[in-house]
């Protein structure tokens, strides 16, 4: 018989909220934390923010700030570092701004609400001194949730958006190291939630849209 039990609560929420939680160094959780409305100032230090606990629910920390949306979140097995991706403000256009995937690095400010990712320039745009910089430049609008490391690249669900199927609605596979993003599978509905198979031969893409789990192998 399994149970449960509340190891935080009272986080702040709105527009977004919290999702993908992961292990990290010593045990400890991440989790996204995303803003309470598209473009604003917070109240809350704990919005748009990457939060650190531990497993028994002490010790809440803010590790990184600036991320209006941060979905979802993957260990790097080889090296241990822990990547983000961010779904930028809604404001600017159906061109701009670019998704992003982020390094979290402990005391980094990404940006929001005042700097932004530019998908046409991939380059910072706004009010960007002393902000982190992504390590990808992903399509605008596509909603860049989910993420998995499978034969040593990040893997990330583009969501999509409701009413369009311009942008996402497909995988792509980042290579962390110089930001270069290609498409591995396209044709979802809307693609969320990735994991590896027990053997790591393949990887598990759930289509939301459709209610199916696909699986994917190099041939």
């Amino acid at each position: 018989m399994t149970s449960s039990r509340t190891i935080v609560s009272g986080l702040p929420y709105g527009r977004h909220q919290q999702n993908t939680v992961i292990v990290g160094a010593r045990g400890r959780l991440y989790l996204g934390s995303g803003s309470t409305c598209d473009v604003c100032g917070e109240r809350d230090p704990r919005s748009a923010a990457i939060l650190s606990v531990r497993q028994d629910g002490s010790d809440l920390r803010v590790v990184a700030r600036g991320l209006r949306n941060p979905f979802g979140l993957a260990r790097d097995p080889r090296t241990g570092l822990i990547y983000a991706s961010d779904n930028q403000r809604d404001d600017l256009g159906s061109e701009e701004p670019a998704e992003t995937i982020v390094r979290v690095r402990a005391g980094a400010h990404y940006g929001w609400p005042r700097c932004w990712a530019s998908w046409r320039e991939r380059r910072l745009r706004g009010s960007c001194a002393g902000v982190t910089r992504p390590v990808a430049y992903l399509e605008p609008h596509s909603s860049a949730d989910s993420l998995a490391f499978w034969e040593g690249k990040l893997h990330v669900a583009l969501w999509g958006q409701y009413a369009s199927h311009r942008w996402g609605r497909k995988l792509v596979r980042v290579d962390v190291r110089t930001g270069r993003s290609t498409t591995l599978a396209d044709g979802f509905d809307h693609p969320l939630g990735l994991t590896t198979s027990p053997r790591a031969d393949a990887i598990l893409v759930g289509d939301w849209g459709r209610g199916v789990v696909y699986r994917i192998r190099r041939r």
